[in-house]
């Protein structure tokens, strides 16, 4: 197992620009409210060569019986289960609060490695109040700032002498990073937790609950995987607090890094402007896509149901005939295993390479079966093809004069393409490059 790192505190003591500190990136929002984490987030780490994962968690609130803090508690409890190392954080500027003690006292219960650390402390000049941080019971504490990053390669050198000798602590290239996205209550983090088996997503029927880009690190069938369950991409005008705008970038971030998109959509709603938009997002930036029709449970069927499903989807997303359509349910389970499976295929699809010889049989019969536009009197010539990339799946083809490569036998090489090799699940893109005689 790779080392886990779980940070764990209050609401609003820095644990989220910690995180964002250790990984890298900016991945966990930070905002000057308490509770904008609610999930738990996860990352990738390095230090001194050795790679780890880190866990943010939401506040701990530990004076309120409402659904999301409770659930925010949940979440925090099981990063505490799964952790390596604990990093309690607390904030260096307030002292000790009674919700840090009650803190303390749940995190020796646990019996494992707990590293204090008291964030916001800006200069080396300790505050006045700064041992008092020992009467939690914790042990030394450490002193960091992580909005400027002071403190943090002493806090790591700590962490990794809590890491077991035959810890796997190397570089994992083999992972297929799949982003889950959506509309807001489309079932995604539902999704999520039952491909993972556990509730590792807070799951609510309170539209926007999931604000962060949550990354879950899976092993199914030896293959690794990175889910990113996405904050639900709402029409920007229903966009009222900077968190929300937050959430929407993330979003899009999320498809960016990812191999594989899982497009939600609710099959009680249907496909909106909002999901074309979604589903546009994933096509401009090349990624392997499939469709998931989820709610399947709750409509009325007949034996043309799919089909006529299909073909509402395919009218709606004409740019996206690439994408195979598979009809689930989060709730019962219903053709649940299809997801993975159909993971697995887009991906081997987008990374597929295509011989340069037979790339060009192909394109050369079907350039006899179809003659290349003309324009006054002057004919497009193809002279050969040759595949430059992957991911997606991307072609030079050198002709005589780039006007005359219209979109429409553009389309149409495409298709021939497809039919001869697949690339199902992924766009194909062409390259026009003139070669002159």
């Amino acid at each position: 197992m790779r080392p886990i790192v779980a940070i764990v505190g209050r609401p609003n003591v820095g644990k989220s620009t910690l995180f964002n500190k250790l990984v890298g990136s900016r991945v966990a929002i930070v905002e000057d409210t308490p509770g904008v984490t609610r999930d738990r987030i996860y990352g990738e780490a390095e230090w001194l060569s050795k790679y780890f994962t880190v866990i943010d968690t939401g506040g701990i609130d530990t004076q309120s019986d409402e659904i999301i803090p409770a659930k925010m508690r949940q979440q925090a409890e099981l990063a505490m289960d799964m952790a390596t190392v604990i990093l309690f954080v607390v904030n260096g500027r307030d002292g000790v609060t009674p919700q840090d003690r009650d803190i303390a006292l749940q995190l020796k219960k646990t019996k494992k490695p707990v590293v204090l650390v008291v964030n916001k402390v800006d200069n080396k000049n300790l505050p006045e109040d700064f041992y008092d941080f020992y009467e939690l019971g914790i042990g030394e504490p450490i002193a960091i700032s992580a909005a400027v990053g002071l403190g943090i390669g002493d806090l790591l050198d700590i962490v990794i002498e809590h890491f077991d000798a035959d810890a796997d602590t190397e570089q994992d290239e083999d992972l297929i990073k799949v982003a889950i996205v959506g509309k807001p209550n489309a079932g995604k983090s539902s999704i999520l937790n039952r491909t993972l088996g556990e509730e590792r997503v807070i799951v609510s029927p309170i539209a926007g609950t999931t604000r962060d880009a949550i990354d879950t690190y899976v092993t199914i069938n030896e293959q690794r995987y990175l889910f990113i369950d996405t904050a639900g991409i709402r029409k920007r005008s229903k966009i009222d607090e900077n968190v929300e705008k937050y959430s929407v970038i993330r979003s899009y971030a999320a498809v960016e890094r990812a191999h594989v998109v899982l497009m939600i959509i609710d099959a009680q709603t249907g496909i909106s402007e909002q999901d074309s938009k979604i589903a546009g997002i994933a096509h401009n930036l090349g990624k392997a896509v499939v469709i998931v029709v989820n709610k399947w449970d709750l409509i009325e069927k007949d034996n043309n149901s799919v089909k006529e499903y299909t073909a509402s989807i395919r009218e709606e997303l004409p740019f996206m005939t690439y994408a195979p359509i598979i009809f689930i349910s989060a709730v019962t389970g219903q053709r649940f295993d299809k997801i993975v499976e159909m993971i697995n295929l887009v991906y081997a699809e987008s990374i597929k390479r295509v011989a340069t010889g037979l790339l060009n049989d192909v394109i050369g019969e079907a350039v006899i079966m179809n003659q290349p536009p003309s324009d006054k009197g002057k004919r497009l010539k193809i002279y050969y093809a040759t595949q430059v990339s992957v991911q997606p799946p991307s072609f030079s083809v050198f002709i005589n004069d780039k006007d005359l490569f219209h979109f429409s036998y553009q389309r149409y090489l495409e298709n021939k393409i497809r039919e001869n090799f697949g690339f199902e699940g992924t766009p194909i893109v062409f390259f026009k490059r003139e070669k002159r005689s």
